[in-house]
């Protein structure tokens, strides 16, 4: 399974954050819009260069992303997280997190959880949640 994000507008913007964050980036095209079949779907005006679809991938993890007009369901993200699992490496598993709740909000400090290792949790600027985790103290 591979978790799929959908953005108001934004998902360009929010693929380049994550490939600051996380390392990695987008693999394969950037699909858009413009490139759909006329009368596929309706396009809403400025959007032909907005994301349909796009997959990034960081150290053999990955997730999809597109743009969402805003008469379809609008994105909101509840009762899930992106998890990020830094193996051996505290250092870059707090700069990872750090990066990730720039501009965003933190809701549970990268510290060292009741059970082990350091764990913390965020929401970034994009609103999307975020776990981020290593099994060193």
């Amino acid at each position: 399974m591979e978790a799929y994000l959908n953005f108001p507008g934004n998902a360009e913007e929010a693929l380049k954050f994550y490939a600051r964050c996380l390392g990695g980036g987008v693999v394969g095209d950037i699909y858009r819009y413009s490139a759909m079949p006329p009368g596929e779907m309706p396009v809403p005006p400025g959007w032909d260069n907005k994301v349909l679809h796009a997959t990034f991938e960081s150290e053999g993890a990955r997730f999809m992303a597109s743009d969402v007009p805003p008469e379809q369901s609008p994105p909101g993200y509840s009762g899930f997280a992106m998890s990020v699992y830094v193996p051996k490496d505290k250092a870059r598993a707090q700069k990872v997190f750090n990066d990730l709740a720039e501009g965003g909000k933190v809701t549970m400090p990268f510290a060292p959880p009741f059970w082990g290792g350091s764990f913390g949790m965020c929401t970034d600027k994009f609103g999307v949640p975020w776990m981020v985790s290593c099994e060193v103290e």
